[in-house]
């Protein structure tokens, strides 16, 4: 138990309490992590409704392109490759925490992040090439739901970046701290969940899309 002394700066004065010894407060990531498994569970719901969607209105061209005329494979097949190829990287930042190695964590980091933005980058051309072309979100029905998820897909990769960025600030200040391997844990499950998810998207919407 703490121990609590009376001590009184000037005789007859009034007296002033204090404790010698604190409580050392254990905090634990167990309500940390089931909160954001319960958040990765609602973004798994608000992506079931735009798979299905998609599902629903893929095919209703309104006389306009389909996939078959506005998909290049090779082009999308770059870009998954660009996000799987940061998943990996993420993953070899992770083992590089345990051992408690801060600037080899940073240094992947660091090239997940220049991957998540060379997807961003390509998914950005992809989309102006397609506006340009007058494939526009308002030409039918495929087009908006098609725009819908690949966009809010895009807006999580973007929202990823940011909070890596972030991570690496307070890791390069912090350290390896268990409050910043907590952190980065979390972010882990994310950007593996939007890389789940993006398979999803290339096998429904890309390959789907342009099989005969």
């Amino acid at each position: 138990m703490d121990q609590a002394h009376a001590h009184s700066p000037v005789p007859g004065g009034p007296v002033n309490f204090y404790v010698t010894e604190e409580h050392e407060h254990v905090h634990s990531g167990a309500g940390t992590m089931l909160g954001f498994w319960i958040y990765l569970m609602s973004d798994c719901l608000i992506f079931a409704v735009l798979f299905a969607t998609y599902g629903v209105l893929g095919r209703n061209y309104a006389a306009g392109p389909g996939p078959a005329d506005l998909f290049d494979l090779s082009l999308v097949a770059l870009n998954t490759s660009m996000l799987l190829f940061s998943s990996i990287t993420y993953g070899f930042a992770m083992l590089l925490m345990e051992r408690n190695r801060k600037a080899a964590t940073l240094f992947w980091l660091g090239v997940t992040g220049l991957f998540g933005l060379a997807f961003l980058g390509i998914e950005l051309y992809e989309f102006s090439h397609l506006i340009h072309a007058g494939a526009t979100p308002q030409r039918s029905a495929f087009l908006s739901s098609f725009f819908a998820l690949v966009g809010t897909h895009g807006l999580h990769v973007t929202f990823g970046i940011i909070w890596l960025v972030v991570l690496m600030v307070q890791v390069a200040q912090r350290g390896l701290v268990p409050e910043n391997k907590r952190r980065l844990m979390c972010l882990s499950l994310f950007w593996h969940f939007l890389d789940v998810i993006w398979i999803g998207v290339f096998s429904f919407v890309y390959l789907i899309g342009v099989l005969p």
